[in-house]
């Protein structure tokens, strides 16, 4: 099945590219409300699950025994852009641990922005492992190892402790049986498991409402989803989707974007997860593509509006910072959105 094209990039008055993609939302009872392309095929989540990757610490009972703050658990969450604010809270997430940066399997990354980056030049150093995107992440990981008394070395192997009880997780939210034909290595070297769409908007409606969750699973995840909608910040950083999306509509929504164009969201009041991937994996459509959803699902106001506009119909410049042209979502996108899938 070819996916429909989703997004346009124009320069001038004519379309120059387009980007092909899928959506799935769908309510906490695995109903489809809306489904657009091939969202059964296998697609690796990458960060975009992080959210549900966290609920293991939280449910344990590993964050309160680590004292670990709404901040901290939304850096857990996170890719984060490698800013001062990001790298300091994982190093005392790791201290809270009776942990040094030297635990972290995650490897070193260059921060995203210029000016961190400038930072460490002008220092004559190195980035480290807590400059990388997923190093809450990984602090999180080491964290429940501690509290649960297993080896911190090797935990980002897929038979870890740590990494059978994230597989666990995944396979009960998602019921899907993730099995090691299915595994492959996600950019900070954690086991990444391939599901099909739909069952990753289930995942984050459940997430999202605590419907069809344990007692205590839904307090996980509630605290997470609270975390990060509380710090957005900490989530991804500065000029960043999630981070601005979040910011703006003040708890309505939990977006979470990954690499190779993968974006998940939760939306409680309507009840909705939302899993999309844009098939050249290009952020820049995965994020026009989000942008237009929500659009689509929600009454928004003039502030969330203006936000979801600018990542919906990015301006494409030149390097002089005029206008070239825009990228957007096709003209019938509302269309598509409004199939029905009974």
């Amino acid at each position: 099945m070819s996916n429909p094209v989703l997004v346009e990039v124009t320069r001038g008055a004519l379309v120059e590219s387009w980007h092909r993609g899928a959506i799935s939302i769908v309510d906490a009872a695995g109903k489809a409300v809306c489904q657009v392309g091939d969202t059964s095929a296998r697609v690796f989540p990458r960060s975009a699950i992080k959210a549900l990757q966290a609920l293991p610490l939280v449910e344990s009972g590993a964050a309160d025994a680590l004292d670990f703050d709404d901040a901290e658990l939304a850096l857990a969450c996170a890719s984060h852009n490698g800013e001062d604010i990001h790298v300091n809270a994982a190093r005392v997430m790791l201290m809270k641990a009776g942990l040094s940066e030297g635990a972290l399997e995650c490897g070193p990354q260059w921060p995203r922005r210029m000016e961190d980056t400038a930072k460490i030049v002008r220092a004559d150093e190195q980035p480290c492992a807590l400059h990388n995107n997923c190093s809450g992440k990984h602090a999180g990981f080491l964290g429940l190892a501690r509290v649960m008394g297993v080896p911190t070395a090797g935990y980002i192997q897929p038979e870890h402790p740590v990494q059978r009880e994230v597989r666990h997780v995944m396979e009960q939210l998602t019921g899907d049986t993730l099995t090691p034909d299915l595994c492959g290595s996600d950019g900070c070297s954690i086991p990444t498991y391939a599901s099909p769409l739909e069952s990753f908007a289930r995942a984050f409606a459940m997430f999202g409402t605590g419907e069809g969750l344990d007692r205590e699973r839904a307090k996980a995840a509630e605290r997470l989803y609270r975390a990060c909608v509380t710090a957005p910040s900490m989530v991804a950083g500065t000029d960043r989707f999630c981070t601005d999306v979040m910011q703006v509509f003040d708890g309505r929504v939990f977006v979470k974007t990954g690499a190779e164009g993968v974006f998940c969201a939760a939306v409680p009041e309507r009840g909705l997860g939302i899993a999309l991937k844009c098939d050249d994996g290009a952020t820049r459509a995965a994020e026009t593509m989000m942008a237009a959803v929500l659009e689509c699902l929600l009454d928004v106001n003039d502030d969330e509006h203006k936000v979801l506009e600018r990542y919906a119909k990015p301006e494409v410049l030149t390097r002089r910072g005029t206008g070239a042209g825009e990228i957007r979502p096709v003209a019938d996108f509302r269309n598509l959105m409004a199939q029905d899938t009974s």
